[in-house]
């Protein structure tokens, strides 16, 4: 006699062989009490598997394959398709705060108050993160933007200047840079560090005097990168310096794309480019949009490598550590050419 085993614990192939058993027997001739002692199973499923049998409308053994358990894709939500489709265009299209809420960003806490108040169904922050997930919704860091800006002009300027500036590049012959200026300096220690949990790193000041540097740099998709480290204060002059140096290294013209930076609006700056419009023009992004600006990566990239080395305490290290990363860069083409690959400057990629 088999000892009885519960065939719920069994693997779902496992449990489709036994019921096959069991209607084999069935057909046999025998009896239901016989094939629950000679199967193992007890008298009650071996009664359910033969009923299952007989009722399956001429579907034959394929009738008793287990079925998949659980709930089916879409099945007992909450959300309707259509409420989910609000929801996620809401995420997408508006700020907490433009829904009169008070949280910053689009947290599971968020989207469980915007569900509370636009569909009149309370969910679970858990519930709220299933639906995310289903959503394809991850966390993400996001990018900062100015409340100054104009989207209508950083729309224009994707559409129209920028692609009439690439077309005059070609027929000119011209070689498009992008510009910024960054400050480095020796307090500043970036990146993570492992530990214990539970106990925070520590990471301790650079002693003695603040140190601190200026640099103007300009990028190309091309690969290329020019720059001048400045020990002073950044100006007019200084901008103009490294202008000259500019149009000197790069054999033809050259069409400069700037932020709106004072000094880059200067009354010296423009005088001194309204002479040389055969050599050099400038350009302008829209205002507060320096994420438009593939330079700013150069300067990112700049500060991750001084930041996460041990802090340098005087001016002369500071300045050497720099022109290391950026002749390193100078040499990296390939390199350059990947701060082109971030989706919000690959326009001009």
């Amino acid at each position: 006699m088999h000892e009885k085993q519960d065939a719920r614990k069994l693997e779902p192939a496992a449990q489709f062989e036994l019921r096959k058993q069991v209607i084999r027997a069935w057909k046999r001739g025998h009896n239901r009490v016989q094939i629950s002692q000679d199967i193992g199973l007890s008298y009650p499923a071996v009664c359910k598997i033969v009923k299952r049998y007989r009722t399956s409308e001429g579907k034959g053994m394929s009738a008793l394959a287990p079925a998949r358990r659980g709930r089916r894709e879409g099945e007992d939500r909450m959300l309707s398709a259509e409420q989910e489709a609000l929801i996620q265009r809401l995420i997408c299209e508006k700020r907490p705060e433009q829904m009169k809420m008070e949280f910053a960003l689009w947290n599971r806490a968020a989207v469980m108050e915007l569900i509370e108040r636009e569909c009149e169904i309370k969910l679970s922050v858990r519930g709220v993160g299933n639906y995310l997930k289903r959503w394809g919704f991850t966390p993400q860091k996001p990018i900062k933007k100015a409340y100054e800006q104009r989207p209508e002009a950083v729309q224009k300027w994707l559409d129209d200047e920028y692609p009439a500036i690439e077309q005059r590049a070609q027929a000119e012959d011209a070689e498009i840079h992008w510009g910024d200026e960054t400050a480095v300096v020796n307090t500043d220690v970036r990146g993570r560090c492992y530990a214990p949990a539970g106990k925070t790193p520590v990471t301790y000041a650079v002693g003695g005097t603040r140190q601190k540097l200026s640099m103007i740099a300009t990028v190309t998709n091309r690969g290329k990168t020019r720059w001048m480290i400045i020990d002073e204060a950044f100006n007019s002059d200084k901008l103009i310096e490294f202008l000259e140096a500019l149009i000197k290294d790069a054999g033809c013209k050259v069409f400069l794309i700037l932020d709106n930076l004072r000094v880059h609006h200067s009354k010296p700056v423009k005088a001194w480019l309204a002479e040389r419009v055969d050599k050099i023009e400038v350009f302008y992004l829209p205002s507060y949009s320096p994420e438009l600006n593939p330079e700013e990566r150069l300067n990112a990239d700049l500060k991750q490598a001084i930041y996460s080395k041990v802090p340098v305490r005087t001016k002369a290290k500071l300045k050497a550590a720099t022109t290391e990363h950026m002749q390193a860069l100078e040499r990296s083409p390939e390199r350059v050419k990947k701060f082109f690959h971030d989706p919000r400057v690959k326009y001009a990629a």
